[in-house]
């Protein structure tokens, strides 16, 4: 039996939600996630009795929630609010705001003289550290082991720009080349030839200037071959952004869904990218200390440049592991719906792993060229759509029809074997990415074989910059 469902989510929605929303008496599942909602969670919602699943992840709500959201066999999701109480604090926390005032008037004076010598000497500290970002202890140290020597010193390819230069890089953001939550990424030109990518934070986000900090500070100290690189940065007042070198194809999704135009991606290139995005979270991993987890792993993150060479791109929730050993961190869980680690969701614990199912998600794309999730199929999320075909035993029914099954079979199997490795529910079975990357370049022997039968599988091994990487077996 279906469900009676509004499903809105990433419909740009802004202000508070709908009134109009009630006079759906027969509604059982709303999901109104990814949009730019505020507001706090309307009390119409709570005497809808029909409804059985709420999300509203991704937004910017505030305030407590209500406790009749909180019946049993009500599934509310809320997380990607930052605002918004998830406990009965809140609610005691305002039954103290006349302690708090006190408290207040009476540290004012304090707090002034404190101010006033923290200023004069912030002053003298920025003169001299203008150009450069003071990043947090937290911040990682690459390890030279993976660094790729060829690369020139990351501290001397980058450079602040003013606001004013951002706007005639980008002609007054004239040309928008995607959108989200943070605001717009502009094409611009540097130096009158050299094209740019410019992420431009707009100044109604809540959360895009903590994810803009996260981000510079993690690029301008860390790099790869396979990451977007950072030419520089504007962060002047109200206004920052990121310059980015620009990446001619686009994101791996906007090709696996042909909007890009042209001929789609071969079995064998979609390999090749998906190594080489590999590769890149495998240097957070473990070419990092501490090692960093990317924490929104999908195929709109993964950018392609005029070589189809994959990079990874927005490491704005990236975070990193404190010194010590620990194999994970707790911390508000944070990522795309669909992508997102289960176990994670479940446990707010943040490990390496929680990248490993991502990339796992990525890999069923690549392979079956279906949407995440789905509400149409029988199976609505592609990790379980995937296990059900498998069952079957036909795996025509799985590869994506674009490929007019131009792929060798043994390359295929092991790709979907892979792939639904990394989807374990339990993180423990999941390999990590040292053993993907290098699973992966077991995966491309056979097609290389069938292209170039004179290769060897050593040479097909080799044939990547095995030297940054580290051994996995």
């Amino acid at each position: 039996m279906g469900w009676v469902e509004l499903n809105l989510s990433s419909a740009g929605l802004t202000g508070t939600i709908a009134a109009a929303i009630q006079n759906l008496t027969k509604l059982e599942k709303l999901d109104l996630s990814n949009n730019k909602l505020t507001g706090v969670l309307p009390e119409f919602l709570v005497q809808m009795k029909s409804l059985v699943n709420i999300n509203l992840s991704g937004n910017d709500l505030y305030g407590h929630i209500p406790q009749a959201l909180r019946r049993k066999g009500l599934e509310l999701l809320v997380d990607g609010n930052p605002r918004l109480c998830l406990s009965g604090s809140c609610i005691k926390d305002s039954n103290k705001k006349l302690i708090v005032i006190v408290v207040v008037s009476v540290a004012a004076v304090v707090i002034s003289v404190v101010v006033l010598v923290l200023v004069l000497v912030l002053k003298k500290k920025k003169s001299s550290s203008v150009e450069a970002l003071q990043l947090p202890p937290s911040t990682p140290m690459v390890n030279d082991a993976y660094a790729n020597s060829s690369e020139p010193s990351i501290e001397m390819k980058k450079r602040r720009f003013t606001y004013s230069e951002v706007m005639k890089m980008t002609n007054n953001i004239q040309r928008v080349v995607g959108e989200g939550g943070f605001g717009v990424v502009s094409h611009g030109t540097l130096n009158g030839s050299e094209q740019v990518a410019v992420k431009i934070l707009s100044q109604s986000s809540s959360q895009g200037y903590k994810h803009f900090k996260a981000e510079i500070d993690l690029l301008l100290r860390v790099h790869h071959t396979n990451f977007v690189s950072l030419v520089g940065y504007c962060d002047e007042g109200d206004h920052l952004a990121l310059i980015y070198e620009f990446m001619p194809n686009g994101d791996l999704r906007q090709h696996l869904s042909g909007k890009r135009g042209g001929s789609f991606i071969s079995w064998a290139n979609r390999l090749r990218i998906a190594l080489e995005a590999a590769l890149g979270l495998e240097y957070l991993h473990f070419g990092c200390t501490p090692p960093i987890v990317h924490r929104d792993i999908k195929t709109t993150n993964i950018l392609l440049d005029e070589q189809l060479k994959a990079k990874l791109a927005d490491f704005g929730l990236s975070r990193s592991f404190p010194v010590g050993g620990e194999t994970h961190v707790s911390t508000v869980v944070a990522g795309t719906p669909g992508y997102l680690d289960p176990e994670y969701y479940r446990t707010s614990r943040l490990g390496e792993k929680s990248d490993v199912y991502s990339f796992g998600i990525v890999l069923l794309e690549m392979i079956t060229n279906q949407p995440v999730i789905d509400q149409s199929r029988q199976k609505s999320h592609i990790t379980q759509w995937v296990g059900f075909m498998l069952n079957r035993g036909d795996i025509t029914k799985i590869m994506d029809p674009n490929l007019h099954k131009d792929y060798e079979s043994r390359s295929v199997w092991r790709a979907i074997e892979l792939a639904m490795s990394c989807v374990n529910p339990s993180s423990v079975n999941r390999p990590n990415m040292s053993q993907v990357a290098n699973e992966l370049k077991e995966c491309l022997v056979p097609e290389k074989s069938k292209n170039m039968d004179s290769q060897s599988s050593h040479e097909v091994s080799m044939s990547f910059d095995t030297g940054i990487l580290p051994r996995a077996r």
